[in-house]
């Protein structure tokens, strides 16, 4: 039985390689499929850092717009935190919901 099996498929060698070759790619702990997934959330990962890049570019529009216009600082100081002067009211408006 041994006998039909090719020579070439019995040598030492390539026996050795083959299953190095099967160890590597599907039971190591940095397989094929380890690695595309590493891979695949290493480019997300990417893309979020990019994204956050950006937001931060913006803020930082933003803060220098509102730190040299004093107008505009207390409007936003007005909307977003509701503050106001000494012996003023606030009064805060909001839209009824349509059923």
């Amino acid at each position: 039985m041994i006998k039909r099996i090719p020579k070439f498929f019995r040598n030492y060698y390539f026996i050795t390689t083959a299953l190095f070759l099967v160890w590597m790619l599907f039971f190591d702990s940095n397989d094929f499929i380890t690695q595309y997934q590493m891979r695949r959330t290493l480019h997300d990962e990417e893309e979020k850092k990019q994204f956050y890049l950006e937001r931060m570019a913006e803020v930082e529009k933003d803060r220098r717009e509102l730190m040299g216009n004093p107008e505009l600082l207390e409007k936003f100081a007005r909307e977003k935190y509701l503050m106001k002067r000494p012996n003023e009211d606030v009064f805060i408006v909001v839209p009824k919901k349509k059923e």
